[in-house]
Order: C-alpha cells, then structure tokens, then sequence
C-alpha cells in the first residue's frame, strides 16, 4: 500500500489515501453531474484502500448537497477547494469517499479523468455503485 496525502489549498481539509494502485493504473472519473462538471473533478477512489479526511475547522467545512442528497460534497469555505465526495451509509454503518485528484500533493501521475454519466441511475442503485467502487473513508473533525 502507497499512502498519498494532500488537501485542500489552505490546509483545513487534509487527506490520506491508502492503495495498493499505482497512479498511472488508476482510472479517475469525471462525473457529468452539474457540480463535478463545474470543478473539473477527477475523482479516484480504491475499494480496497483507505480514505482518511481530517479537518481542522469545522466551521471552514462545506457539506454541500443537491439533487437526491445522497452524498455531501466537502469543500473548504476558506480556500474554495473540492475534495473529495463522501456517503455515510446507514445500511450498513460505513462510510465510503471518492477523492479529488487535484487535492493530492503527487497529482501529476494520475491519468486524464473517464467521463461518468449516472443522472439517470435510482438512489439506491448509487449507494450499491459506491459501496462497490469508492474507498471505505473516516471523516474526522478535530474542532
């Protein structure tokens, strides 16, 4: 396992994910939804690794949601950065997050991001993809 770190600009939100992926064997995807579109995502995430999101602030922290909800999208009120996507999912008492790229110190060895389309996907059939396919993810606030 590589542990990659990074962050947000100012450092409120940082991030450490673990996986056994290389960088130039992952596929990042760009997700088609409005907000994805409008930050450029390039989201990686490995099932079998780890995400760990600690933040400093709470009140720096955006947990924006739209549409259906089902995830909050956390971004750092300070800087304006997009982290990372991340689902707590009460079926089952886990939590899962897909990482934005561009919040990684060592981005540069990632590929160019497939686009995804899911907009007409059900909510539930999103929860079972994610829990699939994003990374098993701690959200710890520190103040």
């Amino acid at each position: 396992m590589t542990t990659h770190t990074g962050g947000c600009h100012c450092r409120n939100i940082k991030v450490e994910f673990e996986t056994a992926v290389a960088p130039g064997d992952s596929e990042p995807r760009a997700y088609q939804c409005s907000f994805c579109r409008q930050h450029q995502s390039r989201a990686v995430s490995d099932p079998k690794g780890k995400l760990r999101i600690t933040v400093d602030n709470q009140a720096a922290l955006s947990r924006y949601q739209f549409s259906m909800k089902s995830i909050e999208f956390l971004v750092c009120r300070e800087c304006g950065v997009y982290v990372a996507g991340f689902m707590r999912d009460p079926s089952d008492s886990e939590a899962y997050g897909t990482l934005m790229v561009s919040a990684l110190d060592d981005r540069s060895g990632f590929p160019d991001p497939n686009p995804k389309e899911y907009n007409d996907e059900p909510r539930e059939a999103r929860a079972e993809r994610r829990r699939k396919v994003w990374t098993p993810a701690v959200l710890e606030i520190k103040g």
